[in-house]
C-alpha cells in the first residue's frame, strides 16, 4: 500500500494518478470536508484526518510500505504558526507514525526554496548546496521547509525512517488551483510583466513529471538517504515561458518589462505594510514571487536524471496544452456549479 498526503493538491494528485496508472494500491489522507471528487474517480482508499491528528496518522500508516508526503502549508503569506503546525510539526508527526508502523520508505516532498534565496548571474546549484541561504525575514514557507527537512534527516540518521527527499520547483499542471488562475487573468488582461530582460532560465516543471521522479526514487534502493532536485523539464527562459502561456490562452504577447531590483524593493515595502497591519490577504507581489520569476541562479536536476534515469515524459509544450485545457474546463464548469 502507498500512502499519499496532500492528495487534493497539485503534486499529491499527480502522485496518486501516476501510482494508479501503474496499478498500485493507494490510500490518501484527507481532511474532513475536502473536495475529493477527482480522487473518488481514481479507485483510492480514503483515510480521514490531518497532520496534527496523531491517532489518524497512526491508522493511515498501518500496512503502508511507502509514504509519499506531499502535504504542507503552501503559499508565501500567512501566520508563522500555521507553517509550524502543518509543515514542521505535521511532518514530524507523520514520520513518527510511519516509523512506528514499520513503513519501508518515506518520500518527502520539499522544495528548491529550501536552499534559501541565493542569486547571481551564471550560478548553477545542485543538491550539494547548503539549505537555508539568504532567507528573507518573512519567508515562512521556505523556513518551514528547511526545518522539516532537518528534522527528517535527523530521524533518518537515527535509523527511524528510510528517507528520500524530492525538491521540485515552480509546479504547474492540471489541478493547479494556486497559480494558474491568477496568472491567466493577468495575461488575458495584459497586466503581466517580464522581470528584467526575461532571458534568465526558469526552474519550472510539470507536476506529473515530478510525480514520476518520486516513484522512481521509491523504486530505487540506492535513493535511500538521497535528495533530488526535480525542478525542470529542460531549457526554459522567463520570456519564453510567459509567451508560451499567453499563446495557449489566446492572450496578447507579453511585451512589458519591469526592472528586477525595483520589483523586489516594491515587494519588500508591500510585505512591510502587510505585516505592520497584519493583513490576511497577501500583497500584490512578494519578494519570493519576484525571486521565483526573475532570479538568475539556476538549479540542476542532473542527479535525478543520472541516478534515477528520470526523463520528463511531458514536454513544456504538451504540459502547457494540458494545463490550459484543464483551466478552460474549470472555467466552463464554474457557471454551472454556481447556478
Amino acid at each position: 500500500m502507498n500512502l499519499v498526503t496532500g492528495a487534493t493538491g497539485l503534486l499529491g494528485s499527480h502522485i496518486v494518478e501516476q501510482l494508479r496508472l501503474r496499478h498500485r494500491p493507494v490510500r490518501v489522507l484527507v481532511r474532513r470536508g475536502s473536495d475529493v471528487r477527482w480522487l473518488a474517480t481514481q479507485g483510492v482508499e480514503f483515510a480521514e484526518g490531518d497532520l496534527s491528528d496523531k491517532a489518524a496518522l497512526q491508522k493511515a500508516c498501518q500496512g503502508a510500505q511507502v509514504v509519499y508526503h506531499a502535504a504542507a502549508r503552501v503559499g508565501d503569506w500567512g501566520p508563522w504558526e500555521d507553517f509550524v503546525r502543518i509543515t514542521i510539526e505535521g511532518t514530524h508527526n507523520l514520520a513518527e507514525a510511519a516509523s512506528a508502523a514499520g513503513c519501508d520508505r518515506f518520500l518527502h516532498i520539499s522544495s528548491i526554496s529550501a536552499y534559501g534565496h541565493p542569486d547571481g548571474e551564471g550560478i548553477v546549484l545542485d543538491e550539494t548546496a547548503p539549505l537555508g541561504r539568504n532567507l528573507h525575514k518573512w519567508s515562512y514557507y521556505s523556513r518551514a521547509k528547511v526545518q522539516a527537512e532537518h528534522d527528517l534527516w535527523a530521524m533518518h540518521k537515527a535509523g527511524k525512517i528510510k528517507l528520500t527527499v524530492i525538491r521540485p520547483s515552480w509546479l504547474y499542471g492540471p489541478r493547479d488551483r494556486v497559480t494558474i488562475f491568477r496568472l491567466a487573468r493577468m495575461l488575458r488582461e495584459g497586466k503581466a510583466k517580464i522581470l528584467g530582460d526575461g532571458e534568465n532560465r526558469l526552474n519550472v516543471v510539470y507536476a506529473g513529471n515530478v510525480a514520476e521522479c518520486a516513484i522512481l526514487a521509491c523504486d530505487t534502493e540506492a535513493a535511500v538517504g538521497q535528495a533530488y532536485n526535480a525542478c525542470n523539464d529542460g531549457e526554459m527562459r522567463q520570456s519564453q515561458w510567459m509567451n508560451m502561456l499567453a499563446a495557449a490562452l489566446g492572450a496578447p504577447p507579453v511585451t512589458h518589462h519591469a526592472p528586477y531590483k525595483i520589483a523586489y524593493t516594491m515587494a519588500f515595502l508591500l510585505e512591510c505594510f502587510g505585516h505592520l497591519f497584519r493583513t490576511k490577504k497577501p500583497p500584490m507581489i512578494t519578494r519570493y514571487a519576484v525571486w521565483l520569476m526573475g532570479r538568475r541562479v539556476y538549479f540542476s536536476a542532473e542527479k535525478a536524471r543520472n541516478q534515477l534515469g528520470w526523463k520528463s515524459a511531458v514536454s513544456y509544450e504538451e504540459g502547457v496544452k494540458k494545463t490550459i485545457a484543464w483551466l478552460r474546463e474549470q472555467e466552463l464548469a464554474k457557471p454551472k456549479a454556481e447556478g
